[in-house]
């Protein structure tokens, strides 16, 4: 996907985000984050996305802390989340192609990182606030959804952070039935190497519809199906928080 297509996407997730958050109530829960009332969930992402902007608009080339989340609640809340919301689109729309900035997972460009990250940020917290508000999620488009997939695999978990690990080598596959997504994920006691493709035998694998199994795999959701070794399924539902 191209960081105009992230753009796009990262508008329209927002937009959702902040009317279902708004239907819902701060006060509601939100079922797919048990700890969290929607209040919770506007102040982390709208936080988050005031942090981001600011690498972009700023130029910072050293991580910082995010900022303290907003001290506000009910309609402010909702407005101050779809100001944050705007900031950062207008941030991402007007930089430059060529902006130096820091970035956390590799990415063709610094700008191209935000977009895209941001893009799923949003996303994987518009679900949560659908879920708060209750009537059902908007459908993601497969292609976003194995992208998602891709980002979580092959740049959150190859981080050190990664606690997706087994005292031996094994191998876990993960493959979308409506995409060519496929990825081999070689666990042991170091971080997770993935690959595309169906590289060797797997002894567990999760497939499914590219939304379900983005889901699943940020915890959202139940796994569509596990195939083999369900103690490798049971393991990434227990280790894998990002």
């Amino acid at each position: 996907m191209e960081t105009a297509e992230f753009l796009r996407a990262l508008e329209n997730e927002g937009r959702l985000l902040a009317a279902a958050a708004e239907a819902a109530g701060t006060d509601a829960k939100v079922p797919t984050c048990p700890e969290w009332q929607v209040r919770d969930l506007l102040r982390h992402t709208g936080a988050v996305h005031r942090w981001a902007a600011a690498y972009v608009a700023e130029g910072l080339t050293e991580p910082r802390p995010l900022p303290e989340p907003a001290a506000l609640d009910g309609a402010e809340l909702v407005a101050w989340y779809r100001d944050s919301h705007r900031l950062l689109v207008g941030t991402l729309a007007s930089a430059s192609p060529e902006v130096a900035c820091w970035a956390f997972l590799p990415a063709p460009s610094p700008l191209a990182f935000w977009a895209r990250r941001q893009a799923h940020e949003t996303a994987v917290h518009r679900v949560d606030a659908e879920s708060a508000r209750g009537g059902g999620a908007t459908a993601l488009a497969p292609e976003f959804a194995t992208d998602g997939i891709d980002e979580l695999l092959r740049g959150f978990h190859a981080r050190a952070k990664s606690r997706v690990r087994t005292p031996e080598a094994r191998v876990l596959r993960v493959r979308t039935d409506d995409t060519d997504g496929v990825w081999t994920v070689r666990l042991s006691p170091e971080p997770p190497v993935t690959t595309p493709g169906a590289s060797g035998e797997a002894e567990c694998e999760l497939s499914g519809p590219a939304e379900q199994l983005y889901l699943a795999l940020w915890n959202r959701a139940p796994l569509p199906r596990v195939t083999g070794d369900r103690a490798l399924a049971a393991l990434w539902r227990e280790a894998s928080a990002v």
